[in-house]
């Protein structure tokens, strides 16, 4: 019993050090992985926020606008890690803060200041700073400064204390399974042992040790009993020995039979890992595809907003410098004009702003609607009451339904909201003179549809399918109105955020139908057709109508005028301007201008298009073309370059630069035509 309680004690330690060892590698491998990976995805985040914060709150510090980075700053409360933040100006100044409402930080009055392309973190106890600046066109406006829970040392306690129950669950579990399978190797040996001990003290060859396991024991059992069978007679020995080879062959056949078993496992966790392999390949290549179609959105709508932006402040800056040059003097009756048009392009701006800023609320789920019972009759006789002037303005008829005495559920601000914006856009993009109705009817016993008819021009089919999307323009067929195309955007959220449906029907040539279903918060009575009229006097519009020739085609009324004024202090020029592609190309070819200017977003037919005709003909194949848009991102400039334009000038128009462009382009034209034959 000495010796097996001792091959005992030795197996059991041999197991328990191999399995401690085996788990202190695996543990500290995992261990050690999952913190280094939380520690840089903990930076990378406050990095990735403090670059989003910093794009959100630049508008705020260029246009001095604390209360507005304070509402940026706000919106962390989503995020209980971050335990303070703040924006720094140019100087170091505290411009904005935030502070979890249970937190006690503070902020230093001058926080380190990074490079353009920097960002430095600290660590402070629990807690890790991060410093980033707000970098917008080369220029640094500021620095975000964000301090939040560094959860590393309690990750690691935890790790720790999980590591230790592990351990000694595994180590106990160890013990009991050596303790349980240590028998098939100490057994044969005391079998081994005790048969010994009887055949010396009994002279009984007869017995034989048992062969339970097939390994070394396995063969020292042999070798006994073989040596037993030697001193038996022979036929004792014959007969012992082919019971022996039967025995053999059976456990033979069953290992086979086991090593079968166990192939046709293995093949089926082989056939099933591998059905796993392709799922998660085609679900990887589709979260791949997704991410592909978002950053092309991203892209195009950066793309969009920097041209919708860039077209009003064209107009601000352009006045603005030929109000500030003295080389340019101007008559009181311009300057007026001027600054008339400088105040529409930034109400314009601020529109665009404002639109953009609703919209980013509602994509951040910022935004809150109190929905509740609201009285469809007010909410008409309000919109009714705010129309009628712009309705006046171009003697549009609006006729409201006389009876709408009903209960929706809705926001009442809200809803007052959508349908101004489905009213402006009727009386906006209709015809002189022309009708809107709006239309209450019953959709269902729980719901109440509210349509918006107009008599305008129509939209087709391709444009209907576009007309949800941001900065798309009802009116930008015929370049007569300006818009941002986030309303409908807007509107269309709101309308959803409602729990209601919205939707459009047109006809091109005959007008379009916007409408909007929402649930009912009372039983729907009888409603009356639209009767009451508000109509106002058509006030016409005048046209603008008006060496070398210089043709510009410009679907913005504001961008022409910018253009018409800088080119009136030179002499020997005359100016022809065209509102779209088709229009320019007819001039083109009539009047042979010496350079063409051109927006690249002209409604019909694009600037790339109207360049790629002018080519493809003999006869204005050699008039220099300068692009002059709002799309000014660096792949922009270089695809329009790519396609022929001689010179690609963006808005904001620099007047001096303008000016070297056409000096350059005139002077290289004079001179080919001196040296041709």
């Amino acid at each position: 019993m000495i010796g097996q309680r001792s091959i005992r004690t030795k197996l059991v330690t041999i197991v328990m050090s191999t399995t401690l060892a085996a788990l202190a590698v695996s543990v500290g491998t995992v261990v050690a992985y999952d913190l280094r990976g939380y520690q840089h995805a903990l930076l990378n985040d406050l990095s990735t926020q403090a670059e989003l914060i910093g794009h959100m709150t630049s508008a705020a510090l260029s246009f001095d606008d604390p209360r507005l980075a304070r509402e940026n700053l706000a919106m962390l409360r989503a995020r209980p890690t971050l335990r303070a933040a703040a924006i720094y100006d140019e100087h170091g100044a505290l411009f904005a803060s935030y502070l979890a409402p249970d937190a006690t930080s503070s902020f230093p009055p001058h926080p380190d200041k990074p490079g353009k392309n920097a960002r430095t973190y600290v660590r402070d106890g629990d807690e890790i700073i991060l410093s980033k600046p707000i970098v917008e066109n080369g220029e640094m406006l500021g620095t975000v400064y964000l301090r939040s829970t560094n959860m590393l040392m309690s990750r690691v306690r935890d790790y720790l204390l999980i590591c230790i129950g592990t351990t000694l669950l595994a180590l106990l579990v160890a013990y009991l399974l050596v303790r349980r399978l240590g028998h098939t190797i100490t057994t044969p040996i005391d079998a081994i042992t005790n048969i010994a001990k009887e055949v010396v003290q009994k002279r009984d060859y007869s017995r034989r040790a048992p062969r339970i396991s097939e390994d070394e024991a396995a063969a020292l059992v042999d070798s006994f009993n073989a040596m037993l069978i030697e001193i038996e007679q022979r036929t004792l020995a014959l007969e012992n020995s082919n019971r022996e080879i039967a025995r053999e062959a059976l456990e033979r056949a069953l290992a086979q039979q086991e090593v079968m078993r166990l192939n046709q496992d293995l093949e089926e966790r082989v056939q099933e890992r591998t059905m796993q392999m392709e799922l998660a390949n085609s679900e990887l290549e589709l979260a791949i595809e997704e991410a592909r179609n978002a950053n092309q959105a991203k892209s195009a709508f950066l793309s969009s907003m920097s041209h919708e932006l860039r077209t009003p402040l064209n107009a601000i800056l352009g006045f603005a410098q030929i109000l500030a040059a003295d080389g340019m003097p101007t008559t009181p009756e311009q300057k007026k004009e001027f600054a008339g048009h400088i105040l529409k392009s930034g109400r314009h701006l601020l529109t665009l702003i404002n639109e953009i800023l609703d919209l980013a609320k509602v994509e951040a789920g910022a935004l809150t609607l109190s929905m509740e019972p609201v009285g469809l009759a007010e909410v008409l006789v309000e919109c009714q009451a705010m129309i009628a002037p712009l309705a006046a303005a171009r003697g549009i008829r609006v006729r409201f339904p006389e009876n709408a005495a009903v209960l929706v559920l809705a926001d009442r601000t809200r809803l007052k909201q959508v349908l101004l914006n489905l009213l402006s856009n009727a009386v906006k993009y209709n015809r002189e003179g022309g009708d809107v109705t709006v239309e209450c009817t019953a959709c269902g016993p729980d719901r109440l549809r509210l349509s918006v008819v107009d008599s305008g021009m129509g939209l087709r089919p391709d444009q209907v399918a576009a007309l949800f999307q941001p900065f798309n323009r009802l009116g930008q067929e015929n370049g007569a109105q300006e818009g941002t195309g986030i309303g409908l955007v807007f509107t269309k959220r709101l309308v959803e955020m409602m729990k209601g449906d919205i939707g459009v029907t047109s006809t091109p040539g005959v007008g379009s139908t916007f409408w909007i279903e929402l649930s009912a918060a009372a039983p729907l009575v009888q409603l009356a057709a639209p009767a009451q009229d508000q109509a106002g006097a058509a006030a016409a519009a005048p046209a603008a109508e008006e060496a070398r020739t210089i043709l510009y085609i410009e679907d913005n009324p504001a961008n022409l005028r910018l253009v018409q004024e800088i080119l009136a202090f030179r002499t020997g020029v005359r100016l022809l301007s065209a509102p779209d592609g088709h229009a320019g190309l007819a001039l083109a070819h009539t009047h042979r201008p010496a350079i063409v200017l051109m927006d690249l977003n002209l409604p019909g037919m694009s600037g790339f298009e109207v360049l790629a005709q002018l080519r493809r003909d003999p006869a204005t194949a050699h008039i220099p073309v300068l692009a002059l848009t709002a799309n000014a991102m660096p792949r922009d400039i270089e695809r329009g370059l790519s396609a022929g334009f001689a010179r690609y000038l963006t808005k904001p128009i620099d007047i001096e630069q303008f000016n070297e462009a056409i000096d350059s382009v005139l002077a290289q034209r004079a001179a080919e035509e001196r040296t041709a034959p």
